[in-house]
């Protein structure tokens, strides 16, 4: 789709912070990145997409969108990896955190 004010630079410089270069890296890889995201890198995309949805129908103008989105992505992942995180220790340290308290 082709936007006039798309501005290579503006995105370039939120590439950057959302970790995007990562894709830069691995531009050898073949097919499409989800086939190489993390579950959590998914359900937060899949967020993404429909948050930018429903900012669009809100006419909210791009360059608002993606600082928008950009903080809650940071955010959605944080959240993801920590509950990740939680999850994956085990049982027993877990119920002996509880018991500390």
């Amino acid at each position: 789709m082709y936007n006039p004010d798309f501005k290579v630079g503006e995105f370039d410089h939120f590439k950057m912070q959302a970790g995007l270069p990562s894709f830069d890296k691995n531009a050898n890889l073949k097919g499409n990145i989800r086939d190489y995201a993390s579950i959590n890198e998914l359900i937060c995309l899949s967020n993404m997409e429909t948050i930018n949805a429903v900012l669009i129908n809100e006419k909210v103008p791009q360059k608002v969108r993606l600082i928008k989105l950009n903080g809650i992505a940071i955010q959605q992942m944080k959240v993801l990896n920590d509950v990740e995180r939680k999850t994956s220790e085990p049982r027993f340290s877990r119920l002996k955190d509880l018991h500390d308290c």
